[in-house]
């Protein structure tokens, strides 16, 4: 993913159905039938939280890794 522009990477998350958050320019929201994710583009990695019901999980993806490897990871969901 580090090989990705800023905007490459936008428009990657905007193609999953993601949306950027309106207060907060790093967060993105994604809503998926089964669950809900918060992807946190950070400094050193992505940041995904999901919400199923009341349960919370969480990754971190690295940047170094390749963008299918994060894309699958994300659609495998929590």
């Amino acid at each position: 993913m580090n090989r990705h522009s800023l905007s490459a990477l936008e428009a990657w998350l905007r193609s999953l159905g993601a949306e950027r958050s309106p207060d907060d320019f790093c967060l993105w929201l994604w809503q998926h039938p089964s669950w809900l994710a918060e992807i946190r583009l950070d400094i050193d990695d992505v940041r995904v939280s999901w919400s199923v019901g009341k349960k919370l999980r969480q990754r971190s993806f690295p940047y170094g890794l390749s963008r299918a490897d994060v894309e699958a990871a994300l659609l495998a969901g929590p």
